[in-house]
């Protein structure tokens, strides 16, 4: 039994209509309303699964003053289910204004989680996902794009952008140019619907692929781009080394005191090396220096 007076934040497909939760279907079909982006779309999917419930538009353009009459209908009593076009709400979509509002008012607000193109495309990206910068859109302006991937130039964290096909072009001639042509980034199209493509490949050599193939040039897409390479290869190192030293048995982790002596300080058989990440490696006398990363292979 769902609870009457709710807001319900409901994640759609982002192309494969089948993608919905049992859930999100239980919920829109359900609620007294539907504040949905675009209520052509929404509608597609409401008929593909005979839902009737009624819908109002919610866009960018009438947010701030929708957000005001829909809080009403909720302080009334009513259950409203807030959709976006595609994927989850506020995702780089409106919604913002209205779950502040209703947060403010102390209504009860619910997420019913499912589709979200950025975490789809990062899970098939090939790019770590251990730590990630959603940026979304970035400004259409090439001054202002350009100013802005300047700033994310040093993340070492994996980037996730959006871009629409009359930009792509533009956007990735922007990432070659400031991030680097050989930054490794994967370009998702379409995903889940039936042109679905995925172009891996340093920045240069897929805005070249891009350029060659008007298709490519087609869609909504995601951009998932790796990390500053030095810094994002310390970064996991780092974390492998964390791992590391929860595995050990203890007698490889000496004292820190002991473990920053000299080697020559200490018995052949218990002479211990500083590795990266604080990892102390044991190294018997006729074993020699090795890379942190060859040492940590080892625990992995």
């Amino acid at each position: 039994m769902l609870s009457k007076t709710c807001l319900w934040v409901v994640a759609t497909p982002i192309g494969n209509l089948q993608d919905i939760s049992l859930r999100a279907l239980e919920v829109l079909a359900s609620v007294d309303l539907i504040a949905a982006e675009d209520t052509r779309r929404t509608g597609v999917l409401l008929k593909a699964h005979g839902i009737t419930t009624p819908m109002t538009a919610y866009h960018e353009h009438n947010e701030k003053s929708k957000a005001v009459s829909l809080v009403t209908k909720l302080k009334d009593g009513k259950s409203i289910a807030l959709v976006s076009d595609a994927g989850t709400p506020l995702i780089s979509d409106p919604g913002y204004r209205l779950i502040r509002l209703a947060a403010s008012e102390s209504i009860v607000c619910s997420p019913v989680p499912g589709p979200c193109a950025a975490i789809a495309a990062l899970s098939v990206s090939g790019q770590s996902a251990a730590r990630f910068h959603f940026e979304g859109f970035l400004p259409a302006k090439s001054v202002a794009r350009n100013n802005r991937l300047r700033q994310l130039r040093e993340k070492p964290d994996t980037i996730i952008l959006y871009e629409s096909g009359h930009r792509i072009i533009a956007c990735l001639k922007a990432v070659a140019e400031i991030l680097g042509a050989d930054r490794e980034m994967t370009v998702c199209r379409e995903l889940t619907k039936q042109f679905e493509t995925l172009l891996r490949g340093g920045a240069a050599q897929v805005l070249h692929m891009v350029q060659q193939d008007t298709m490519q040039q087609k869609g909504e897409f995601v951009l998932v781009i790796g990390g500053r390479p030095e810094v994002a290869e310390s970064i996991e190192i780092s974390q492998q080394a964390q791992s590391c030293s929860n595995c050990c048995p203890r007698s490889y982790r000496p004292a820190k005191r002991r473990a920053l002596q000299p080697a020559t300080q200490a018995s052949p058989e218990r002479r211990y090396m500083p590795c990266v990440g604080l990892i102390s490696i044991p190294v018997g006398p006729r074993m020699q220096w090795e890379p942190a990363r060859q040492s940590l292979l080892a625990c992995t």
